[in-house]
């Protein structure tokens, strides 16, 4: 997928592109033009760096029925003609789903152009996923005709609609299809997933890989051949050196980490660190010094899976290293270090964002540490990280970090939080906004009454507005 291009955390654009509560809120008071500008442009460009974890769609189908938008811009997006060049997901799957929450809400604008791209689009797949959850059976029938009809009848096109049918996300249309009155429309369904689930036992039949009866070496030899090949195979060969090592196996095991083939020696790294072998870390702090990068990461990682006060030790001793090793440091830290290693969390959680800027990864589990060992002084960079990373779960995180570390948090950031795209956020802020403002308790009724919320915000909720709460 594309790389997006995000708009400063102050504009509107920006604000929205990142599914801030504050989006919707300043979305609302902006002239309604603007504001569906703005919407529009975040649900055809997808701002998320990564669609599979990121939570947009409710967020701005929410948006669109508080604007009253109409779907004119989302229905030529997906009808261009670009879409039978760019038939990546990327290009419409955000707006599909918003289509399937709009939907859901009762918007049969919405439904139409779902059942219409699915009869002609080229991500028709996704289409039909969102009309499994919403659509009727008879809405689903009149498909069965139009996506059979994608596939040929030879049997390079019998084997594609087997592999759909067997994989797809959301069963019930092939399920209702499969019982179809039209012999031709049931025969080729059933047919179809017969032949998936065939092919799936002998792909099961088939393993392909390292096996308990081969050697070290063997093993070795496998995770060096994967490496040459592009494919990183070092974590499942560690598996493997369980099943076929024994304690004779040692010092050839030993000695792969200390100067082997770059696939045996992370692969003999890893099976070190997950023993909490005696000599891994100083086997991991060689590696970092001589080995190549793939070598490098996978020391690093193996020494971050590691466990035990010994592991905490030298990482306190390593967390002031100006290389991936202090950086890995900090993060153990951050997950397993006490209240003493605070100033050593918080120097690399600074290191970090200065250094590689509101987005690094390693700030994941940074902001975590910062509110797992409640470091107080952490709050400013907190905030600033709330505010500038295009990732809502990092910012999610941070919420949360800061409802332990903030004691303005109650009044500030969770308010705009009860509007946030992540449910996970919105839950956090259904226990903490401080409920004096007017606009936090209008919304949690909003949020209990919504069918499309999830489970855990709605109960959130209910402990501030239930017959027993007190808050309120």
């Amino acid at each position: 997928m594309f790389d997006p291009v995000i708009a400063p955390s102050g504009t509107l654009l920006g604000l929205l592109q990142r599914g801030r509560g504050d989006g919707t809120l300043h979305a609302l008071t902006a002239p309604r033009a603007e504001a569906l500008a703005a919407l529009n442009h975040c649900v055809l460009r997808d701002p998320r760096h990564d669609w599979q974890v990121e939570n947009r769609s409710l967020y701005y189908a929410r948006l669109h029925l508080d604007l009253d938008g109409d779907l004119g811009a989302i229905e030529a997006h997906l009808f261009d003609a670009e879409d039978a060049f760019d038939t990546g997901e990327s290009r419409t799957g955000l707006a599909l789903a918003v289509l399937g929450h709009l939907a859901s809400y009762g918007r049969r604008d919405a439904l139409d152009l779902l059942r219409r791209y699915a009869a002609t689009g080229s991500n028709w797949a996704w289409a039909l996923d969102e009309l499994a959850l919403r659509d009727d059976d008879a809405g689903l029938r009149a498909l069965a005709a139009p996506v059979l009809a994608r596939f040929a009848t030879d049997a390079e096109g019998e084997a594609e609609l087997a592999a759909v049918v067997r994989d797809a996300f959301e069963p019930r249309p092939w399920r209702l299809w499969a019982e179809d009155p039209r012999e031709y429309v049931s025969a080729r369904v059933r047919a179809a997933h017969e032949a998936g689930c065939f092919d799936r036992w002998q792909r099961q039949m088939r393993p392909s890989g390292p096996r308990p009866g081969w050697s070290v070496r063997a093993v070795f030899e496998w995770a060096q051949q994967g490496l040459e090949r592009g494919a990183a195979l070092h974590v499942p060969a560690a598996r493997c050196l369980v099943a076929v090592a024994g304690p004779e196996d040692r010092p050839e095991i030993l000695q792969a980490a200390r100067d082997g083939d770059d696939g045996a020696r992370c692969t003999a790294l890893r099976y070190l660190a997950d023993r909490d072998d005696p000599d891994a870390l100083d086997l991991i702090e060689g590696a970092v010094a001589t080995g190549s990068t793939p070598v490098v990461e996978a020391a690093v990682d193996a020494f971050e899976r590691m466990r035990g006060a010994a592991v905490v030790d030298r990482a306190r001793g390593w967390a002031r290293r100006p290389d991936q090793l202090g950086a890995a440091a900090g993060r153990v830290l951050a997950c397993r270090g006490g209240a003493q290693d605070s100033d050593l969390v918080l120097g690399a959680l600074r290191d970090a964002v200065r250094g590689e800027g509101p987005d690094a990864p390693t700030l994941w589990t940074l902001v975590d540490g910062a509110g797992r060992l409640g470091i107080a002084c952490a709050a400013p960079v907190l905030r600033h990280i709330y505010r500038e990373t295009a990732s809502s779960h990092l910012r999610g995180r941070c919420a949360r970090a800061l409802a332990v570390t903030d004691p303005a948090f109650a009044v500030g950031f969770a308010v705009e939080c009860l509007w946030d795209c992540e449910e996970s956020t919105r839950e956090v802020a259904a226990r903490h906004a401080e409920t004096g403002d007017a606009r936090v308790v209008e919304r949690l009724r909003r949020l209990a009454a919504d069918p499309a919320e999830e489970d855990e915000v709605q109960t959130a909720v209910r402990s501030r507005i239930g017959p027993d709460a007190s808050a309120m």
